[in-house]
């Protein structure tokens, strides 16, 4: 029994890229991304600012253009399968984060944060969400490798993910309910009042958490549940802790410039939601019938990319129809023989 199912993690491990990473490659990584960081931090966004969409835009192709590019580097040290594995990754990660970003605006919203100071909080919010990924995948990678059995738990969990995706609404999520919430205001001192950018401030000789802490607590729960469904997800295409890492880290890393050109879209994508529980349902069922059939990496990576420009394509097409209806109808009730 124990020899078979070291038999069925090989077959599996023989369908996924199998890379030697270096030290300094781990080093050039991390580099990578503290570098973008810091640019980004100290330099386009030292000053607080409200971010136009415009800007949000330009920033949001950088940081695409900087994900699709490690495509290249991955190909140059681990080849073209490992560079397939990335790429799936990477587009997972950044579909399923679109709907994060929904949950941040409606956090947002209900502390209402001034514009300016979104980003700051944003920032630690990324920065904390790479840290609790990289926890979440090498414990994630760590069990597929000891117990093949746990990929039939993945499976299932994202395909009831999926189901659950389409029978709700991210539009009826009040941080105000949230258990952690209340737990952390019960145990950190805080004001209702803001300083600033900054998370703690001082009030009568007292240290005390503003509500951009609270935001922040609010921020990094969301990222953990969202974890829970795209790292497993992820790991339905590679089993190497680099490449699932870095398509994370690279996807995540884009998200704040997405959220201040997508926050006030949500209803432009209708069938986003639809989208996303398409791609968790193909990867669970990846995972669950992985013993049997490996799904090869370029049909994979197609299906993601047909299904989400679908979802986004119908999702236009359906606001401008929906636009079209209203300024139609306004026009028959403004026409003299109708009145």
């Amino acid at each position: 029994m124990l020899t078979n199912a070291f038999l069925e993690a090989d077959n599996r491990s023989e369908n996924l890229a199998d890379i030697d990473v270096a030290v300094w490659q781990w080093g050039a990584l991390l580099g990578i991304i503290v570098v973008m960081l810091l640019i980004d931090l100290l330099v386009v966004h030292k000053e607080a600012h409200e971010v136009e969409t415009r800007e949000a835009a330009i920033e949001s192709v950088v940081w695409i253009s900087c994900g699709l590019a490690f495509t290249g580097v991955v190909a140059w040290w681990f080849g073209a399968q490992a560079s397939g594995e990335y790429i799936s990754g990477f587009l997972i990660e950044k579909s399923l984060s679109i709907d994060n970003v929904f949950v941040w605006a409606l956090i947002m919203g209900y502390f209402k944060v001034p514009m300016k100071y979104q980003h700051r909080v944003l920032f630690w919010g990324i920065f904390g969400a790479l840290a609790l990924r990289a926890i979440f995948i090498f414990a994630g990678v760590a069990l597929i490798e000891r117990f093949d059995w746990i990929l039939y738990v993945f499976g299932g969990f994202l395909l009831y993910t999926a189901a659950k995706l389409v029978f709700s609404d991210n539009d009826h999520v009040d941080p105000g309910e949230s258990k952690f919430l209340r737990l952390v205001n019960r145990f950190v001192p805080s004001t209702d009042e803001y300083d600033g950018q900054k998370l703690f401030t001082r009030q009568t000789g007292k240290r005390l958490a503003t509500p951009l802490f609270a935001v922040l607590m609010l921020i990094e729960t969301t990222d953990v549940i969202f974890a829970v469904d795209s790292v497993p997800a992820v790991l339905a295409v590679s089993n190497e802790q680099f490449i699932v890492f870095a398509s994370n880290a690279f996807a995540i890393l884009g998200l704040r410039a997405l959220y201040f050109l997508l926050a006030d879209m949500h209803n432009r994508f209708a069938f986003l939601q639809q989208g996303l529980a398409i791609i968790l349902a193909f990867v669970g069922v990846k995972m669950l019938i992985s013993e049997w059939y490996h799904i090869p990496t370029w049909l994979s990576l197609t299906v993601i990319a047909i299904v989400l420009t679908a979802s986004i394509g119908f999702s236009l097409k359906f606001t401008r129809l929906q636009a079209d209806a209203a300024l139609a109808d306004a026009a028959f009730d403004d026409h003299p023989d109708n009145n």
